[in-house]
């Protein structure tokens, strides 16, 4: 074995260009799979931390039924309980209340309709990114129970400005009776999301009851986890057990918005199919380089076979050199692997703004590396580049020394 593996070291080397060429052509193709994958997984953190943090939430809480029909008497059942539950729970880093209705906004001006949606400012502030998203006036400041915070756009719908008033309109839980009430316009966000900032408006939770005729209660309770995202992607996890009881319906994020998990399901899916794409390109290398070594080495090959050496023994200095390569590109690809998705992490790539499986990215684009790349993908390649070259090797095992010195004239 040991002979075999200098033999077949030393014949790397005998064109260094050929092999030069060769590896870079196989170690790119690695870095390119490592790079791939690095940036895809910070992708796939980018938009769930986008879709989570801007107002989701990683898990919420509803009243079973209520995300179909939206009716406003649907409030989460025994909501004390549950909320004293999420206050000892050790998974639970923070969590609001939220009471949402449809209604119309009313300006001098204009009419839109509109999610009212009430929150708690204290709460809201440490899961959702509306403080934020203000561009013009400030969040909820001081205790004046009629200041409303509105998007870019229904600002301009509306054709109203900073300090403007505007008239809500809501209809009562239990009568249906309408209610109006004045606010004035204390902030304007803007989350780059059409749906958000043209059609929804934030009061304060103790108003949004008040309108509503609701004493206490809540629509939807928003949490975020010690963990992150993990336990709203884990369908499974007991924590959805445990508060999904008493007619009330707890979820993940990967529930809440399916076209998102769906999404993250397809970029690993491309990134697989950019490894065979890869891989097939490394085949035709390996193929092509040991074959033009082997054509080559014809006459050398014909008096090994004349002197007596095996087919076999033939054949296992191909798959040898083949395994040679297979290190020497190994080696390349992890240093350029490396050094490119290295330099991304420090610069990022600016895809803020881009709006995504219904997600908007609002963080620069970093790429994530783990040693399971740096391992996993080399091994494959080796693997590759050694049963490729079975092949070539297959091939020399079955040559006729009196044609193979035939050919070398």
């Amino acid at each position: 074995m040991g002979i075999f593996f200098k033999l077949a070291w030393r014949n790397m080397f005998r064109n260094k260009r050929r092999t030069l060429l060769a590896s870079l052509a196989i170690g790119v193709g690695l870095a390119a799979l490592i790079f791939t994958d690095a940036l895809v997984l910070g992708m796939e953190n980018n938009m769930i931390q986008s879709a989570t943090s801007t107002f989701l939430g990683e898990g919420q809480i509803h009243r079973d039924g209520y995300q179909e029909t939206r009716k406003v008497e649907q409030t989460i059942n025994d909501v004390d309980s549950v909320v004293q539950q999420l206050r000892v729970s050790d998974q639970v880093k923070v969590f609001t209340q939220r009471l949402m209705s449809f209604g119309m906004a009313t300006s001098p001006s204009n009419v839109q309709s509109i999610s009212m949606v009430g929150v708690d400012p204290e709460h809201e502030k440490q899961l959702s990114m509306i403080d934020e998203a203000i561009v013009d006036g400030e969040y909820f400041t001081g205790d004046n129970p009629r200041n409303i915070l509105i998007g870019t756009e229904l600002a301009d719908i509306l054709d109203v400005e900073l300090n403007d008033r505007l008239v809500v309109t809501l209809s009562e839980a239990h009568t249906g009776e309408l209610v109006q009430e004045m606010f004035r316009i204390s902030g304007i966000f803007k989350f780059g999301v059409d749906e958000m900032d043209r059609g929804i408006g934030f009061i304060r939770l103790s108003k949004a009851r008040s309108m509503l005729g609701l004493h206490v209660g809540a629509h939807e309770i928003a949490i975020q986890f010690v963990k992150g995202e993990q336990i709203g992607r884990d369908l499974d996890a007991p924590f959805w057990r445990e508060f999904t009881k008493s007619g009330n319906v707890a979820e993940g994020w990967a529930e809440l918005q399916p076209q998102l998990s769906s999404m993250l399901e397809y970029t690993e899916i491309t990134t697989y199919f950019m490894g065979a794409i890869l891989f097939g390109v490394v085949i035709l290398g390996i193929i092509n380089t040991l074959f033009m070594s082997l054509h080559e080495r014809m006459f050398e090959f014909g008096v090994l076979r004349a002197v007596g050496t095996k087919p076999r023994e033939m054949g296992k200095l191909i798959v040898y050199e083949a395994a040679c390569l297979s290190l020497i590109s190994i080696a390349v690809g992890i240093v350029l692997g490396y050094i490119i998705t290295w330099i991304t992490t420090l610069t990022g790539i600016d895809y803020t703004g881009i709006q995504f499986a219904g997600v908007t990215f609002r963080k620069m684009l970093y790429p994530v590396m783990n040693l399971r790349m740096f391992i996993e993908y080399p091994i494959y390649v080796f693997l590759f580049t050694t049963v490729t070259g079975l092949y070539p090797a297959w091939y020399a095992a079955r040559m006729r020394p009196a044609d193979a010195m035939r050919r070398s004239f």
